[in-house]
């Protein structure tokens, strides 16, 4: 999904002279609407507010919770929390890293996988676990990875992911 600036300033217009106070929520409905924060988007907002890119930037950078690239067609999150720790989620990480080519907070080219870091999910009984679009995956190892990413590969090629 693709930002435009008619539709950023319809969220801008919500802000009518606004300072500095409203960039936070500013960005977070424009991430809400959009999954992240285009550069027309961040220019666009800048102008608004009368504040430079940079500033903006400066603190979306600042909390993890702006994205920049929007996200993929299955968004991957893995848990990080003590549970997944201690039950593996760093070679769980390590393999989608490998399968999938990119690095946490990133989404592969061809838009269809994007890969997130979290905390904890709140599934520790199942760990090391990762949800994808919602879905969890439950007691992973780097081999069920692999098999994970290929069948959603399948299914978003159209093809019979079942085995």
């Amino acid at each position: 999904m693709t930002t435009t600036i008619n539709e950023i300033d319809t969220i801008l217009q919500q802000y009518p002279n606004a300072q500095r106070d409203a960039l936070i929520p500013i960005l977070q409905k424009i991430q809400d609407q959009f999954s992240y924060l285009s550069r027309d988007a961040v220019v666009q907002v800048g102008q608004h507010l009368n504040l430079p890119v940079s500033k903006i930037y400066g603190v979306a950078t600042f909390y993890n919770q702006f994205r920049f690239q929007p996200l993929g067609q299955y968004h991957i999150q893995v848990c990080r929390g003590t549970a997944c720790h201690v039950k593996g989620s760093a070679a769980v990480l390590k393999s989608l890293k490998h399968e999938l080519g990119i690095e946490a907070g990133q989404t592969t080219r061809d838009g269809l996988f994007s890969l997130e870091i979290v905390a904890c999910i709140g599934a520790c009984g199942l760990a090391p676990v990762i949800s994808v679009n919602g879905e969890f995956y439950a007691s992973l190892t780097p081999e069920k990875v692999k098999h994970i990413i290929v069948s959603l590969q399948r299914k978003a090629n159209g093809e019979d992911s079942n085995e």
